[in-house]
């Protein structure tokens, strides 16, 4: 057991290393570059087409609204990522890895867009009649027959990462929120939350758009307006707090309170790092949930894909940071979500830990949801639609086993699973990127 950690270990820093930092950062660039900075220009565009992508639409062209598809995707980017995973980043880092983290979001737009717009031109219909898309079948179907492999390998790699980073990984940082805050018994988090679990998935991608849309905006205003109480009461402190942030994106960090200090390479690694485990840009997966929206233009599909990177990094964890760095908690020493619930607690004392807690675990739940959708299609490209249901059941039942398991090498296993998703996705995306700058053309001339 201890080589195969030791192994895990050694992947899981050649696939996080520098080197796939650069190659996700580069491939951002090099695509809002070679789309003349569209994603930026329209991002009010995207927002407009979201509002009014609300309504559903044919149901000949996707199995739920293009609103539902972005809340689903977002259910999944959403998480433990923006609260633990900005954190850590800040501990390991410093204020200088937000600022990492926004280059990494900026770009990855660009990234998310071309992801949609692929996985939605490329799309196809399943055995049952619904929609199905994302790098693997952009892969299949866009670079041909040759390229299956890896198409394949990307399926692999998210079937099996899901179990670990998208379940068992959330339900456990759930659990143990609730029991440290309420006293809740691990199990009985487990128990609850695969019945809850349960009920929503298998009913599929129409049940989870659904839920989805219904929780995710709810519980992002909602986390935004705590945050906001957390920066109101430390207002002086803002303008000393960016200076921080742009500062140390370019300069070392000396060792502070708990801080160990930290080198410039250590902010814009774990500020990449943690920008693309939280918004997914450069992964794939959104363009799986897209690809299930109503919509007859996929170029329409990847500018309301896109904000999904926007929402998740610019603003909600933006907001994190800034409350760790306003409130002056990141010398504390503390990491994970425990810095972030200091910092929340700092300015609302007694009940800031509790409004973190519950907001750790509705957006736990929501990526279990979403990843659910994702790990499903995965499994489907590789067997077909009969792996739908034991799929789904298996999911189900390793919710409880992830509330109360030590998930160590787990986590560390699902972590380099999900870095390994990129490969097969950024290739895909470099190769196939004159058909996505063709596509937007062809929009932009007729609209």
């Amino acid at each position: 057991m201890e080589f195969l950690n030791n192994l895990v270990n050694t992947v899981n820093g050649l696939v996080w290393g520098p080197p796939m930092l650069v190659l996700i950062l580069g491939t951002g660039l090099f695509l809002m570059i070679f789309l003349k900075f569209m994603p930026l220009t329209r991002i009010g565009t995207g927002f407009a087409l979201m509002w009014r992508g609300r309504a559903k639409g044919d149901d000949s062209t996707g199995e739920i609204s293009p609103f539902q598809a972005l809340m689903t995707s977002l259910a999944a980017t959403v998480g433990t990522g923006n609260i633990a995973g900005v954190a850590t980043a800040i501990f390991l880092g410093g204020p200088g890895a937000l600022f990492w983290m926004w280059c990494t979001a900026l770009v990855g737009m660009a990234t998310k867009y071309c992801e949609v717009v692929l996985a939605v031109h490329y799309r196809e219909k399943d055995d049952r009649g619904e929609h199905v898309g994302g790098p693997m079948y952009a892969i299949k179907n866009g670079l041909g027959k040759k390229w299956v492999w890896l198409g394949t390998a990307f399926a692999i790699f998210g079937g099996l990462a899901g179990f670990g980073i998208g379940n068992m990984v959330q339900v456990n940082s759930m659990a143990h929120a609730l029991e440290t805050t309420f006293a809740v018994p691990l199990w009985m988090t487990g128990l609850l939350t695969m019945v809850v679990v349960g009920l929503v998935i298998l009913g599929g991608i129409r049940r989870i758009g659904v839920v989805a849309a219904s929780l995710v905006p709810f519980m992002c205003l909602a986390y935004l307006i705590a945050a906001v109480v957390v920066l109101v009461v430390n207002a002086s402190a803002i303008p000393a707090a960016f200076d921080l942030i742009f500062t140390h994106a370019f300069t070392p960090i000396a060792a502070t309170g708990g801080f160990a200090g930290a080198a410039v390479m250590a902010a814009i690694r774990f500020g990449v790092a943690r920008g693309i485990f939280s918004n997914e840009a450069g992964l794939g997966t959104a363009g799986i949930a897209q690809a299930a929206g109503t919509t007859t233009s996929s170029v329409r599909s990847g500018m309301i894909g896109m904000l999904g990177t926007f929402i998740d990094t610019i603003i909600v964890c933006s907001m994190t940071g800034l409350a760790i760095i306003c409130t002056g908690v990141w010398t504390s020493g503390e990491s994970g979500a425990a810095l972030s619930a200091a910092a929340f607690e700092s300015a609302m004392p007694g009940i800031g830990g509790i409004i973190l807690t519950i907001a750790l675990v509705v957006f736990a739940f929501t990526t279990i949801l979403g990843w659910s959708y994702f790990g499903e299609k995965c499994w489907e490209f590789l067997v077909g639609t009969r792996a739908i249901w034991p799929f789904r059941v298996i999911w189900v039942l390793a919710v409880p086993f992830g509330a109360i398991a030590q998930l160590d090498f787990a986590w560390l296993l699902a972590d380099t699973l999900n870095g390994l998703m990129a490969i097969p996705n950024l290739v895909s995306l470099l190769l196939l990127s004159p058909v996505v700058v063709k596509l937007t053309k062809e929009y932009f001339a007729r609209s």
